[in-house]
C-alpha cells in the first residue's frame, strides 16, 4: 500500500492501468496490479494506492525462500528502481505465495483428454486456465466464462425466459 505513485497518466492522475506486466531486464518483478482500478471493493482506502507484484519463480528458487521481510524490502526497491513508487511512499506490505499457480505443460498437453467421461454432461462448461488446461491472459478467461453463460443460457428455454 503506497500513498502515492510516481508514475502518472498525463493528465497528472494515478494510473488508470489494472495492471502492467514489467519488461525491466535489470528487475525481477513480472507483474504489477493496481487494486485500485480493478474495483473499488478491492481496497479499504481509496486514497492510497494498493498494488500486487508479482514474482514468477519455483519453489526451489531463493526468491520464494527469501524471508517475507527481506522480500518487502526487495520488492519495493526494485519497484522503486524502475520509477514506479518512491520506498518512503510505501506505509503497508504483505507477501502471499502461491505455489503451482500456473498450469505446465511439459511435454504431455496434447495426452490431456476426458476419455469420452464428460462429454455425456451437456451442461458442464470448462472455463479459465484451470478449467481447460492451458494458459491465457484474464481476458480471454473472463470471454470463456461469458461464453459458458451465453451458451447456458441459449441451451435452456426455462434459464432464456427467467432472463427476458
Amino acid at each position: 500500500m503506497v500513498d502515492k505513485l510516481t508514475v502518472r497518466e498525463a493528465d497528472g492522475v494515478r494510473s488508470k492501468t489494472t495492471g502492467i506486466y514489467i519488461q525491466e531486464p535489470d528487475v525481477l518483478v513480472g507483474r504489477l496490479q493496481i487494486f485500485n482500478n480493478w474495483s473499488p471493493y478491492l481496497v479499504a482506502d481509496p486514497a492510497k494506492t494498493w498494488i500486487g507484484l508479482e514474482y514468477f519463480c519455483y519453489e526451489t528458487d531463493a526468491l520464494w525462500k527469501m524471508a517475507d521481510e527481506d522480500l518487502k524490502k526487495f520488492a519495493i526497491a526494485e519497484v522503486e528502481k524502475i520509477g514506479i513508487l518512491k520506498a518512503a511512499d510505501v506505509s503497508d506490505a504483505h507477501v502471499v505465495r502461491v505455489p503451482k499457480t500456473y498450469p505446465a505443460y511439459f511435454g504431455t498437453y496434447t495426452a490431456f483428454t476426458s476419455s469420452g467421461v464428460l462429454d455425456r454432461f451437456t451442461n458442464l462448461f470448462l472455463v479459465g486456465r484451470n478449467g481447460m488446461h492451458k494458459y491465457n491472459n484474464q481476458d480471454h478467461s473472463m470471454l470463456t466464462a461469458m461464453t459458458a453463460v451465453d451458451t447456458s443460457l441459449a441451451a435452456s428455454p426455462v434459464r432464456t425466459r427467467l432472463v427476458d
